[in-house]
């Protein structure tokens, strides 16, 4: 299945990100109003800094650990993690196959 501006598949997205685990391997595959949404999956280690918008993962595969805000928690593939917009976050001893979608949303700041 192709991705048609309204249904996305894995397959279509992950045909996407950069190969270089040096880069960021992050794609949005979609944008509209204050919403994004977009594939994450880090090879080796995750570098990213706190977002400007509430976000939610959406773990299709692989496991690790999140780091939020000072707690580390263990993740599976079908786990949703909320991070809150300016959390210090990330993901750490994560395994090879590690992918998640990701929605971006609302205001800078978060909402209330």
């Amino acid at each position: 299945m192709a991705d048609d501006g309204w249904l996305f598949s894995l397959k279509a997205v992950e045909a996407n990100l950069p190969g270089d685990p040096a880069q960021m391997r992050f794609h949005y595959a979609l944008r509209h109003g204050t919403m994004k949404f977009g594939l994450y999956a880090p090879l080796e280690e995750d570098r990213q800094t706190p977002h400007r918008q509430d976000e939610l993962y959406f773990v299709v595969s692989g496991s690790g650990y999140v780091l939020k805000n000072g707690q580390r928690r263990p993740f599976t593939a079908h786990d949703v993690i909320f991070v809150e917009a300016g959390a210090e976050h990330g993901f750490v001893e994560f395994t090879s196959d590690f992918a998640a979608w990701v929605v971006f949303w609302g205001a800078d700041g978060g909402e209330a």
